[in-house]
């Protein structure tokens, strides 16, 4: 029996321009962090270069935007299901663009670490629109070739990004890597006022404003205690302990409120589906270990290798390209492997490569940094495209942007909580390589400049020619930092595989998620009695 097409004729003829249009908004918010990724030794090189901000506040510059990405998510795809995806959308590009204009004239690190939160409040209603956007205007299917192109133009983002804010950075001031947003979003903005459709759920859920506060809360605490703790290099400090227990007391109340709210922001009961737990445990594992690791990776091409930003931006190339190429293919990989062993794949690859990382010293060649970042693209493509459709195919069409959100949201979390993390590990570790070596640094300096490579080389160009030995430490003791950080980085890529392993299904069981969504009226029911999971 064929199915009646759910997609207007109109809109069905014009579907691959729609995703050009959302490609060019999902590029915007994509964009931003690539660049961002490149600019961060830049900006903490002390003014006029840089804003002199140190490595727990490039941490919070990059974690002020995922928190309330993350946070607003799905409320944002609430609001979408609510009063239309792309009126969420274009008010999203507006508040973007925005907060990219007033991040390229922050003044200090704060004023950059508070105009990064409202990028992310317009991210949060971008991001997840595209996705449900898309999920409405292609036939089920053509949705999974489209989520592909879609994952490709992530690909795309990351590859176009490094490289752009490498040639900014060469030609105009740190701020340059914001403002380019401007004119991106201006003309996303005009195309999507003149192609993109307006969808809408017809029995949106209620917003759950409790939900949203206690998460964001919660997570911000969390995020807060372990970058405090890297910065003192003492996990063990009271107050590290505290506001980390405080963050997860306020998360575990989260989950009881939204087990008895009657409209949930996540629909927790969902969970119980092994499948999907496994394939939103995936995006979280892999962005928890890829963020932390792009964090550490320009550092080593910058402060230890010297190259240049736009240097940088080249050398990470292979990265994006590999996703570029690889995430529109993945489904191919998906229909003669099966998910489980694509994915599982992908997660030893990224595994092994982060691995890879803690062989790397100062002189190694550099083709072998080449080899390891596009063999982590290839990684990337096949997983996250194969646990994007099931994901996306596991609540009906009207509950896309519900769907949209919990992937996007548990991306955002890994990635926020990998750089708190990880980076905090970094931090703690070169702390305690380098804290021996500081006794030519006067004693009141030595604290801050213990703290990252670029706090030691600042100092160290103050002392003159007689900090060489210096300059020396501080390589040895990030190499050191950065070995002990990749190491745990590979550790989390592997637990990620042990999950995808177990629970992702295999090629002759691709079909349930399928099923649960056209045939599985239980599952459509408890999302809508749940408030769409939004």
């Amino acid at each position: 029996m064929t199915t009646p097409s759910a997609v207007p004729e109109a809109v069905h003829r014009r579907r691959w321009a729609i995703l050009g249009v959302l490609m060019l908004s999902l590029l915007i918010v994509v964009l931003d962090n690539s660049i961002l990724n490149v600019a961060i030794k830049t900006i903490s090189t002390p003014a006029p270069t840089g804003l002199g901000a140190t490595q727990s506040e490039l941490e919070w510059a990059i974690n002020a935007y995922t928190l309330v990405f993350a946070g607003l998510l799905f409320s944002a795809g609430l609001l979408g299901d609510r009063l239309g995806r792309k009126k969420v959308l274009l008010g999203g590009l507006v508040v973007f663009g925005a907060g990219s204009a007033l991040a390229a004239f922050a003044s200090s690190p704060n004023e950059l670490i508070g105009f990064r939160a409202v990028m992310g409040l317009g991210a949060a209603f971008v991001m997840p629109a595209t996705l449900a956007v898309l999920m409405n205007v292609f036939e089920r299917d053509e949705q999974p070739k489209a989520i592909g192109i879609w994952a490709g133009g992530v690909g795309l983002a990351i590859a176009i990004g490094p490289i752009t804010g490498g040639a900014l950075l060469d030609h105009f001031w740190w701020g340059s890597v914001f403002l380019v947003n401007v004119p991106i979003v201006l003309l996303a903005l005009a195309l999507m006022v003149w192609l993109v459709p307006d969808f809408r759920d017809p029995d949106p859920g209620r917003i759950d404003p409790v939900g949203v506060a206690l998460s964001v809360v919660g997570l911000v605490l969390l995020v807060y205690g372990i970058i405090r703790g890297g910065e003192l290099a003492d996990f063990t400090d009271v107050t590290v302990l505290g506001t980390i227990a405080a963050g997860l007391a306020v998360l575990a109340g989260f989950v009881v409120f939204e087990k008895r709210s009657d409209h949930p922001s996540i629909d927790v009961t969902y969970f119980k589906d092994k499948v999907f737990s496994a394939a939103i445990a995936a995006i979280t594992l892999v962005f928890f270990a890829l963020m932390g690791v792009t964090f550490f990776a320009v550092f080593y091409t910058q402060s230890v290798r010297g190259y240049s930003p736009l240097e940088t931006g080249v050398l990470m190339l292979p990265l994006a390209l590999a996703q570029l190429v690889f995430a529109p293919r993945a489904r191919l990989v998906v229909d003669r492997f099966g998910n489980r062993a694509t994915t599982t794949g992908g997660m030893v690859l990224i595994a092994a490569m982060l691995g890879a990382f803690a062989t790397l010293e100062a002189d190694t060649p550099i083709w072998i940094l080449e080899v390891v970042f596009f063999l982590m693209g290839t990684g990337m493509a096949h997983i996250m495209t194969p646990v994007s459709v099931v994901i996306m195919q596991s609540l009906p069409r009207e509950k896309a942007g519900s769907a949209s959100a919990l992937s996007n949201t548990f991306r955002q979390v890994g990635g926020a909580l990998g750089i708190a993390v990880l980076g905090s590990v970094l931090s703690a570790a070169y702390r305690t390589g380098i804290e021996d070596e500081l006794g030519a640094v006067p004693a009141g300096a030595r604290h801050a400049a213990g703290e990252s490579i670029e706090a030691t080389l600042a100092v160290a160009d103050r002392l003159g020619p007689t900090a060489a030995p210096l300059v020396d430490s501080a390589n040895g003791a990030f190499l050191h930092a950065m070995h002990v950080t990749a190491v745990c980085g590979a550790g989390v890529a592997v637990l990620g595989a042990l999950v995808v392993a177990a629970f992702l299904p295999g090629r002759q069981r691709e079909a349930p998620a399928t099923e649960r969504a056209h045939g599985g009226e239980e599952t459509a029911e408890a999302v809508t009695q749940g408030g769409g999971a939004s």
